[in-house]
């Protein structure tokens, strides 16, 4: 049986880590570092590092804090925000991240997913979207893509795109639910299941998470193949041996090293 991933998501900002609700009213709460090194000694399976300015900044990702982060780490490590080409990527997985996120760049190029998957391996390239509910006819599954940092609407399906993503060769997708995000109530087990269930690849869900109960009901009811947490971390009310305990207890296998 395979195991179960919880990935600690570090919004990133200035080097800082901050945290907000559905993309809006950002609070900084640590030094991305300290924060990155005590999730790993803690027993993360992965984790992912946005640099959460860079793309409505249009700049390029800050690589220096992507050498120091992985060089603190050794698992698995994501990095998203401002990838422009092939040359930027190549320069993430060089300073020591093994997977790019790609967002704002893929719905405005979607061929960077084909080209990133030629060059790197479908396994480095992860589409990362944030769809938002949508009450217009247009979207046959409920949900609209949204970009930079939910500033934009794309007028596009979310199934349709990440259909369209694996296609191209995306390796994996993490599904941010922008109605979620930010607010641990729960991940958005609709939007999650619908993509987890028209897709052959990994899916990551992501948004909402604020109790081990909701990771364990978005394995379960939503079949995703792994969950992104922060603000239950990140406030210390949970650390990550509590929650990989009681998913254990609950029948879910997870990786543990204690």
């Amino acid at each position: 049986m395979l195991t179960k991933r919880i990935i600690p998501c570090l919004d990133v900002r200035d080097r800082k880590v901050t945290k907000g609700v559905k993309f809006q009213n950002n609070v900084v709460l640590g030094d991305a570092i300290e924060l990155a090194t005590r999730y790993y000694d803690q027993g993360c399976d992965e984790l992912v590092f946005y640099d959460i300015t860079a793309s409505a900044e249009r700049r390029p990702i800050d690589i220096e804090m992507v050498r120091a982060v992985a060089a603190a780490i050794h698992v698995p490590f994501a990095v998203g925000g401002g990838i422009a080409n092939l040359q930027d990527m190549e320069r993430v997985l060089l300073a020591g991240a093994e997977k790019i996120s790609v967002n704002s760049l893929a719905v405005k190029n979607p061929d960077i997913i084909a080209e990133g998957a030629k060059a790197f391996g479908s396994q480095c390239i992860v589409l990362g979207t944030d769809p938002v509910r949508s009450e217009d006819p247009g979207f046959a599954s409920g949900y609209e893509v949204t970009t930079r940092g939910f500033r934009e609407h794309t007028g596009m399906d979310v199934l349709e795109w990440v259909k369209r993503a694996e296609d191209l060769g995306a390796g994996e997708v993490v599904v941010n639910s922008v109605d979620a995000d930010g607010t641990r109530d729960g991940y958005e087990l609709n939007l999650t299941g619908l993509i987890a269930e028209n897709l052959s690849i990994p899916v990551v869900a992501s948004g909402g998470a604020g109790r081990p109960g909701h990771l364990a009901e978005v394995f379960r009811k939503a079949h995703a193949d792994a969950a992104i947490i922060a603000g239950m971390i990140h406030s210390g009310d949970f650390t990550i041996p509590e929650i990989k305990d009681d998913l254990a207890n609950e029948g879910i296998a997870v990786r543990r090293t204690w």
